[in-house]
């Protein structure tokens, strides 16, 4: 590990109203940016950083935690403060297409996307208690891999009732492009709210094969129900990440208990053998 030294930035210019230890968080950032610090590069102390923006240790503390909880930085107690490895950041309780949800960092040029699958099937119980529709009614299946930065990111998985989606455009979804907005625009469905449940596992063997990592790696499995303003379900779906790449921000998410964690049954489609993906 190295250290770059720093100047003294002192924030004093800073905008009116600012809270003190965003001033700190700011000049962190700033930091790290103009001075292309690299993971592992070490960065000034915490009474460095206190005099450099001229704030508090209380402050300064606050921003460092704030920074730490964003994978920005990593602490060694007794060693110092350093430069992390770049994870993305992801705020799956943002409503929306995949993009928005990812860390402002991360540009629409940064994403590729692979359409691995479309296909209509009959849904498993699981599929069809979250979906609240009778196990015989037929739902799409959509399956595709983002990239990010030409690496393998996120499997995305998306099922939905064919009496509520009675189309989809493949295009439209080998491009890349928002299923919600597609969802929204078409067939008049938007998400208002969602439930979602996290497991940190081993990847399956799909996992391990569409996102290339090995089986002693673990992967961050999010599944979630989107519902309307008058509570239907329109899509249950599953996003898996490469642990390693990303960190989760959580906020202002209210318990609805619409879906129960513990009657969530495998999700599963079996496809029609006949039916093709348009």
């Amino acid at each position: 590990m190295t250290e770059k030294k720093a100047g003294k930035t002192r924030a004093d210019g800073a905008e009116p109203g600012k809270l003190r230890y965003q001033l700190v968080y700011d000049a962190v950032v700033d930091l790290i940016r103009d001075r292309d610090l690299q993971p592992g590069d070490k960065l000034p102390s915490i009474s460095e950083l206190g005099e450099i923006s001229g704030v508090s240790m209380i402050s300064v503390r606050h921003a460092l935690d704030k920074l730490e909880r964003e994978g920005r930085i990593i602490r060694h107690q007794g060693v110092g403060t350093f430069v992390a490895e770049r994870r993305i950041m992801m705020e799956p309780s943002r409503s929306g297409e995949l993009l928005q949800t990812l860390s402002t960092a991360t540009r629409p040029a940064d994403m590729a996307t692979q359409l691995i699958h479309l296909a209509v099937g009959m849904p498993s119980e699981g599929v069809a208690h979250a979906l609240s529709i009778p196990q015989g009614q037929p739902v799409w299946e959509i399956l595709r891999l983002r990239s990010l930065r030409d690496k393998p990111a996120i499997l995305e998985r998306a099922i939905l009732p064919l009496n509520l989606v009675p189309t989809l455009d493949q295009e439209m979804l080998a491009s890349g492009a928002s299923l919600y907005r597609f969802l929204s625009d078409t067939h008049g469905l938007n998400d208002t709210h969602i439930e979602q449940f996290f497991e940190v596992v081993p990847p399956s063997r799909m996992e391990q094969q569409k996102l290339k990592i090995g089986n002693d790696e673990l992967v961050v499995r999010i599944r979630g129900v989107s519902f309307t303003s008058d509570d239907v379900p329109f899509d249950c779906w599953q996003q898996t990440y490469r642990a390693s790449d990303f960190i989760f921000s959580i906020s202002g998410v209210a318990e609805r208990r619409l879906v129960k964690a513990d009657n969530i049954s495998p999700w599963t489609v079996t496809p029609f053998p006949t039916v093709g993906g348009n």
